[in-house]
């Protein structure tokens, strides 16, 4: 009976780490699709820019519900219906034939993916609650080959003939797939679904989390996961630009930067899920922090392609942990109240997604070499910021 129990939470994990994978696939496909996208339907830079926007403000508008209601209603429906939805609207996007269907199409993915993918990391860290850190390492690593595997994915689909709209039939498929087995694996009897049993009203589960960011443990993680994307998806979002503009280098040899820092952080997120289980989150995260105040200005300052690239793979290497390690710690200051877990990421998240916007007019005003530079208050926020001595054992 136990090995039964053992090998039933193993394949819960592994459909949730399938999710994530998917979700991040699909991401890194369309990234990669956006020239093909644009060439078929017409688009200009201004119309790309709000297919991409849109989907994200729709879902940061309407996943602070969804999470307040994970925690209180029926979390199963809700990654269930989210699931349906994200089929649905993958689907919707390689049948659509001009940008307005194209655009509703976006904008049906962007929450679904929140009630899919995130009630699923939710529930991930439900299954093994003293294990957050070490599943949300599996959970990174899970997206990071999906967003690696993406752009592979659409080139393959070019050579047998598919194009975008047949790639992102496929992963329609998939995500059918993907849907069956978690209808089939998280019935309402199975003990992972817990949370489906009615707890709170919908107005105190979001008092609750209003709550949750008047206390200071979980602004401190909500905090450092802000600063730490510093240098993760803001330094991705300006790498290419600045070897470009800065570096003086071709928009592939710049593509190949990318991909180094890429590929060597996906090395680093696969070593963490061992290491994890050896050293506490929290003393790796401050090593790897300080490496990273060494290696930044480094990067900025040395000439040679060669060094520069060098020392581009080590600092892909070592941010891999920063997401998985606070927001592990983030799960485990909010205990029983998982899915808010997205609502507060949501609530805060607005004042985070401002930083990328300053570091835009920083380089409009100074040049994107001087503004590069903001970026080491990242890992100088985290150096200051994380809990020592007693703190940093709970």
């Amino acid at each position: 009976m136990k090995e039964n129990r053992i090998a039933g939470l193993s394949g819960v994990i592994l459909l949730f780490l399938f999710i994530e994978f998917l979700d991040e696939l699909v991401y890194g496909g369309r990234e990669a699709a956006w020239p093909l996208i644009r060439d078929d339907l017409g688009l200009s830079y201004s119309q790309i820019g709000l297919a991409i926007s849109l989907p994200y403000l729709a879902g940061m508008l309407i996943e602070p519900f969804l999470g307040v209601l994970g925690d209180v209603w029926r979390r199963r429906v809700l990654i269930l219906g989210g699931g349906v939805a994200f089929t649905l609207a993958l689907f919707w996007l390689s049948q659509g034939q001009e940008y307005f269907s194209f655009l509703l199409a976006s904008c049906l993915l962007g929450p679904a993916s929140g009630a899919f993918v995130s009630l699923s990391q939710a529930s991930l860290m439900d299954v093994q609650p003293h294990r957050h850190e070490q599943n949300m390492a599996r959970w990174t690593f899970a997206g990071s080959v999906g967003v690696t595997a993406g752009p592979l994915a659409l080139g393959a689909a070019i050579a047998l003939g598919l194009g975008w709209r047949g790639l992102f039939l496929v992963f329609a498929g998939v995500s059918l797939v993907a849907l069956v087995l978690t209808w089939r694996m998280l019935s309402p009897a199975a003990p992972e679904t817990k949370a489906d049993e009615p707890r709170l009203s919908f107005a105190e589960g979001l008092r609750n989390a209003l709550r949750a960011l008047k206390r200071g443990e979980v602004v401190r993680w909500l905090v450092l996961l802000e600063f730490s994307d510093l240098m993760l998806d803001v330094l991705y979002g300006y790498l290419a630009l600045y070897l470009v503009d800065v570096g003086g280098l071709s928009p592939e040899t710049a593509a190949l930067g990318v991909g180094i820092w890429t590929g060597v952080g996906l090395l680093g997120d696969f070593l963490l899920i061992p290491l994890l289980e050896r050293v506490p989150g929290l003393a790796y995260l401050r090593v790897s922090v300080v490496l990273e105040l060494m290696l930044f200005p480094a990067f900025l300052l040395v000439e040679p392609l060669a060094l520069k690239f060098l020392l581009l793979g080590l600092l892909g290497f070592f941010n891999s942990g920063w997401y998985s390690v606070l927001m592990g710690h983030l799960y485990s200051a909010m205990p029983g109240q998982s899915a808010t877990v997205m609502t507060v990421s949501n609530l805060f998240g607005w004042v985070g997604k401002l930083i990328p916007l300053g570091v835009g007019l920083a380089a409009q005003q100074w040049g994107l070499e001087t503004a590069m530079w903001i970026l080491l208050a990242g890992p100088a926020a985290l150096l200051v910021g994380l809990p020592r001595g007693r703190l940093a054992q709970t």
